[in-house]
């Protein structure tokens, strides 16, 4: 009997009428180990130790994994010299898959925890369980699971750094501001021709209390893939996934929108929730974080990909 449960699920999987499980849990012990680490801001020593152990972890999952170094000047002491790597593997290469997918998550974390409600904390960097850690757990995760259960298409995975060394300044001095997303703009401008189907970015996605409405850009920019995937959340029952149009976030998926990918930012806008903040804060830790919402986003991701 155990056997013949085995070879209908088998059956299932490669008739696509079933799709490998993801694992919350395995999930959220990269988030920890990522955290173990501590900050991963720019020019630290977290942020060269996390570098190697996500290089490490991609090259066990995927058939290629490419580091692409830049260097980033700070507009505000230009004696700093910001060394990033955004961090490019491959699952099916070409000419295999031509038919491509992208998804990406920023790997680095803030340098200052600057919405810390003590002022005393506001110059330190934080950990960024939630905001950095929490979108690449998912992508490590992924890419076990395509490895071990073959796809027809080719995934790629770009961890981008440099994501969250900008301002928040406003309109203040604009010439004079240190940008977002100095990683994915990056990578941009020096993408000559790769243009997969689209782009899935993952940002704060492990709050406890998950709450992912559709981002505006996304929405604007991608919409056939935003309906895609909120209208599998909804098939799958996933109660985070609201498809309501808020909030115009920039984030590493706008630079790719510029160049033509469609491009859908799946990140919870408020953490945890109207009332209480942990963003930017030295607060953002592990036990802000969940299984459960890591497993909400895994699994509309199997299915995403999984229904190519």
């Amino acid at each position: 009997m155990i056997h013949s449960v085995k070879w209908v699920l088998a059956f299932l999987f490669f008739t696509g009428c079933a799709k490998p499980p993801f694992d919350g849990n395995s999930a959220f012990q990269y988030l920890e180990k990522q955290c173990a680490i501590g900050p991963r801001a720019p020019n630290s020593p977290g942020h060269k130790q996390c570098l190697e152990f996500l290089t490490d972890e991609l090259k066990k999952s995927c058939d290629r994994v490419d580091l692409q170094h830049f260097t980033y000047t700070d507009k505000h002491d230009t004696n700093v010299k910001l060394l990033g790597t955004n961090i490019i593997a491959s699952i099916n290469l070409q000419p295999k898959s031509k038919k491509r997918v992208l998804l990406t998550a920023h790997w680095d974390t803030r340098p200052w925890a600057d919405k810390d409600p003590d002022s005393a904390n506001r110059a330190r960097p934080i950990l960024g369980a939630n905001d950095g850690a929490s979108g690449v757990a998912v992508l490590l995760e992924i890419a076990k699971i395509v490895r071990a259960n073959p796809i027809d298409i080719g995934v790629d995975l770009i961890l981008f750094d440099l994501e969250d060394y900008g301002e928040h300044l406003g309109d203040l001095y604009p010439d004079s501001l240190n940008p977002y997303c100095i990683g994915s703009e990056y990578f941009a401008k020096n993408n000559k021709n790769y243009f997969p189907l689209y782009a899935i970015n993952l940002d704060m996605i492990g709050d406890k209390n998950l709450d992912l409405p559709v981002e505006r850009n996304s929405y604007n920019g991608a919409r056939a893939v935003v309906n895609n995937i909120w209208d599998k959340a909804k098939k799958l029952e996933k109660p985070a996934f609201r498809k309501a149009v808020e909030l115009e976030i920039m984030d590493d998926h706008v630079p790719l929108l510029r160049i033509g990918i469609p491009a859908v930012n799946i990140i919870d806008f408020t953490y945890p929730d109207q009332n209480n903040g942990y963003h930017h804060t030295l607060a953002d830790t592990p036990d802000k974080c969940s299984p459960n919402s890591l497993q909400q986003v895994g699994d509309v991701l199997v299915e995403v990909l999984y229904s190519e």
